[in-house]
C-alpha cells in the first residue's frame, strides 16, 4: 500500500511564457519575458526595451503550446497525469495590464485548454502570474513599485476567476514570489527595470524598489485570496516559493548565524507573510540594515491578515552552504550564490543535487505552517542526446527524480501532509534562468533548438515511460 494519499496529485509543471509561444497572436501584448533574448549557461540573456531584429527572443515561439496543446495534454494523459500545473499569460487577457475589459480571444484559448484537461481527467493547477508581468506596467509604473499595479492585478484575477470558476479549483497567486528578495527578481517578478536595457546580470540593484514592489505583490495576492474566499468558496489558493535549502558551511557559530539570517529572508520571509498574514519579527532589522523604508497605507496589515493562503507550495532543485567568511569556494550556480557543499554533486549548470535536503525542507516547512503542501517544481536540467535508436535515454533524470520522490515519501512517513508533486518542465521548454532550449527538463523531447530552428515535433523520452509506471503505482514502483 502506498504511503502517499490515494488522491495524490501526480503531474507536471510549466509556465505560459516558456511554452506557449504565439506571443503577439489574438491580441496578446508583450510581457517582460517577451522582451528577453536567448542566453546560455555561459552568456546571460538580455532584456531590451524594443524588439530588435538582430536578436532571438525564445518566448515568441517557445514550443508553440498555443497550437499544440491538444497533442501535449494527450501525452500528459498517456503518462497518467492527475494534475497539470500551468499558468495564464496575463498579457493574453489584459495586453497592457491596464485595460478595463479582458481580451475575449485570450479567455477563449484557456477555455479550450481547461476543457481539454477535463476531457483527460486532469486537474489544472493554475499560477495566476508566472514571470510575465505586462511590459507596459514596467514602462508606466516601474512594475510592482507602483501601487497602481495592485488594482490591475485584482481586475485580472476577477476576470479569470469569473470565467473559469467551473473549470479551475486550485490556484497559485505568484510564482516563486521570493525571487523578489534577490537581484534577479527585478526582471523575473517585480519588474523594477524601467528604462533598463542590457544583460540580465547587469540590472542595477535597488533593494528599496524591490521590497516596496514586493509589499505591493503581498497586498495583491492577499486581495485576490480574500476575494476568492468571499465569492468562490470552492477555490483553494496557495503561495509558491523558490525553496533553496542552505546549511552552515561549518559548525562555527558565525556560519550558523549567517545561515540563519540568509535562510530567514530567502526561504521564510515571503511565506511568513502569505501563510501567517503578517511581516515576521526578523524583517525590521533587515530593513533597517539595508536602508529599506516601506511606504504603507492604513489597512495594509488587515489586508495581509485577511488574505492568507490555503496551502503551501514550493519549487525545490538544489541546496548550498553559507559561510560568514569571504572567499569560500562558490557553487557557481546561476540562481543563488553560496559555498560548495563537499558532500554533494552538481548538475551541468552548477546546481548542487540534494535529495535528502528535500525531506529536511518539507519537514521544516510543515513544522512551521501546518497546512497542506505540494512540491510544484523539481527536476534536472540536462543536455539530452538521442541514442542510436533515436530516443533520449535519460537515466540521469530518472535517477534524480527517483531519489527525490523517495525522500518525499520519507517526509510523508515523518507526518508531512503532502498533496502532490509536479516536476518542472514535464515537456521541454525555454529555460527561465538562461533563455535556452539546451537546458532540458522534460519527459517529452521537443525538436526545438537554441538557434530557433526545429520542427517542434514531440517525442517520448525513456523517462516518459518510467514516470508513467510511477504514477500507476502511486509512487511504489520507482
Amino acid at each position: 500500500m502506498s504511503v502517499l494519499r490515494k488522491d495524490f496529485l501526480w503531474g507536471g509543471a510549466t509556465a505560459a511564457n516558456q511554452l506557449e509561444g504565439a506571443w503577439d497572436v489574438d491580441g496578446k501584448g508583450p510581457s517582460v519575458s517577451d522582451m528577453c533574448t536567448n542566453g546560455s549557461a555561459k552568456a546571460p540573456k538580455w532584456v531590451t526595451r524594443t524588439i530588435r531584429p538582430d536578436r532571438l527572443y525564445p518566448s515568441h515561439e517557445a514550443i508553440d503550446f498555443y497550437h499544440h496543446y491538444e497533442e501535449d495534454i494527450a501525452l500528459f494523459a498517456e503518462m497518467g497525469f492527475k494534475c497539470f500545473r500551468m499558468s495564464i499569460n496575463w498579457t493574453r487577457i489584459f495586453p497592457t495590464g491596464m485595460e478595463l475589459e479582458p481580451n475575449e480571444k485570450g479567455l477563449e484559448f484557456y477555455d479550450k485548454v481547461f476543457d481539454c484537461c477535463k476531457a483527460h481527467k486532469i486537474e489544472p493547477l493554475v499560477t495566476i502570474s508566472h514571470y510575465e508581468l505586462p511590459y507596459a506596467l514596467v514602462e508606466k509604473y516601474n512594475g510592482w513599485e507602483g501601487r497602481e499595479v495592485i488594482d490591475c492585478f485584482v481586475r485580472y484575477c476577477k476576470a479569470i476567476f469569473e470565467r473559469y470558476q467551473d473549470k479551475v479549483k486550485l490556484w497559485l497567486t505568484f510564482n516563486e514570489i521570493n525571487s523578489s528578495t534577490m537581484p534577479m527578481g527585478a526582471i523575473l517578478n517585480t519588474g523594477t527595470i524601467r528604462g533598463f536595457e542590457g544583460p540580465t546580470t547587469a540590472v542595477p540593484d535597488n533593494k528599496q524598489q524591490r521590497y516596496q514592489a514586493l509589499h505591493h505583490m503581498f497586498l495583491a495576492s492577499a486581495l485576490a485570496v480574500k476575494y476568492a474566499h468571499e465569492h468562490y468558496p470552492q477555490f483553494k489558493i496557495g503561495d509558491m516559493n523558490l525553496f533553496a535549502t542552505s546549511y552552515p558551511l561549518t559548525p562555527n557559530p558565525d556560519d550558523v548565524l549567517a545561515n540563519q539570517r540568509h535562510f530567514n529572508m530567502m526561504n521564510w520571509f515571503c511565506s511568513d507573510v502569505q501563510v501567517r498574514g503578517a511581516y515576521p519579527f526578523y524583517a525590521q532589522r533587515f530593513f533597517d540594515e539595508n536602508g529599506i523604508v516601506l511606504k504603507t497605507e492604513p489597512g495594509d496589515d488587515e489586508i495581509l491578515k485577511e488574505g492568507r493562503v490555503d496551502f503551501y507550495t514550493c519549487s525545490y532543485y538544489l541546496s548550498n552552504c553559507i559561510s560568514a567568511e569571504q572567499g569560500a569556494k562558490s557553487t557557481g550556480d546561476n540562481i543563488i550564490s553560496g559555498a560548495t557543499n563537499p558532500y554533494l554533486k552538481s548538475s551541468d549548470w552548477g546546481w548542487q543535487i540534494d535529495p535528502k535536503g528535500l525531506r529536511w525542507s518539507l519537514n521544516e516547512i510543515y513544522a512551521r505552517y501546518g497546512i497542506p503542501m505540494m512540491v510544484v517544481e523539481n527536476g534536472l536540467g540536462a543536455y539530452d542526446q538521442k541514442g542510436a535508436d533515436g530516443m533520449v535515454h535519460d537515466s540521469y533524470r530518472i535517477d534524480y527524480l527517483r531519489q527525490h520522490i523517495e525522500q518525499m515519501k520519507e517526509a510523508v512517513k515523518d507526518g508531512v501532509d503532502l498533496m502532490g508533486y509536479t516536476p518542472w518542465g514535464c515537456i521541454d521548454l525555454v529555460s527561465a534562468s538562461t533563455g535556452e532550449m539546451a537546458k532540458r527538463y522534460g519527459f517529452i523531447y521537443v525538436n526545438k533548438f537554441d538557434d530557433g530552428t526545429g520542427d517542434l515535433s514531440r517525442e517520448r523520452k525513456e523517462s516518459f515511460f518510467w514516470y508513467k509506471k510511477v504514477i500507476e503505482s502511486n509512487g511504489e514502483i520507482l
